[in-house]
């Protein structure tokens, strides 16, 4: 009984997981991940409380790996990692799913110049983002 046990739990845990995911930070909890276009279109019903997004990176800061922007459909949130707890590879890219709180930030002019030398660019960002702070981070395998 005891060995029939662990197998469902095995077989649970790894049903959670993206197939071939690279993980990051914390395991990501069980349940469906909501894309961040429908997060960020239904704003005060997905804010504020820990939760599974998904859409594809786009970008990852390229200093230290330390956030990524993840898009679906046009709408982005960037994605921080907890106090810089965990990072990622500079070149991450596809498919990703986060667990974390999504909120709405307006970025000081200086931030948003900081965030766009991060990635590489000149212009600076938008002043105002949507940001999740991710407690963990599963990357899909090409």
């Amino acid at each position: 009984m005891r060995s029939l046990s662990l197998l469902l739990a095995m077989l649970f845990a790894a049903g959670t997981a993206q197939a071939g995911a690279q993980a990051y930070g914390e395991p990501l909890p069980p349940g469906e991940a909501v894309p961040v276009s429908e997060a960020i279109d239904d704003f005060d019903a997905h804010a504020g409380a820990p939760r599974r997004f998904s859409g594809r990176i786009t970008q990852v800061c390229q200093a230290k790996g330390c956030w990524m922007m993840l898009e679906d459909e046009g709408r982005a949130a960037r994605v921080m990692f907890g106090d810089h707890a965990f990072a990622i590879p500079k070149d991450s890219t596809g498919a990703a799913e986060v667990h974390g709180v999504l909120t709405r930030k307006e970025l000081s002019e200086e931030a948003a110049q900081h965030l766009a030398e991060d990635a590489g660019r000149d212009a600076p960002d938008p002043t105002i983002e949507y940001r999740i702070v991710a407690e963990g981070v599963e990357i899909a395998a090409p």
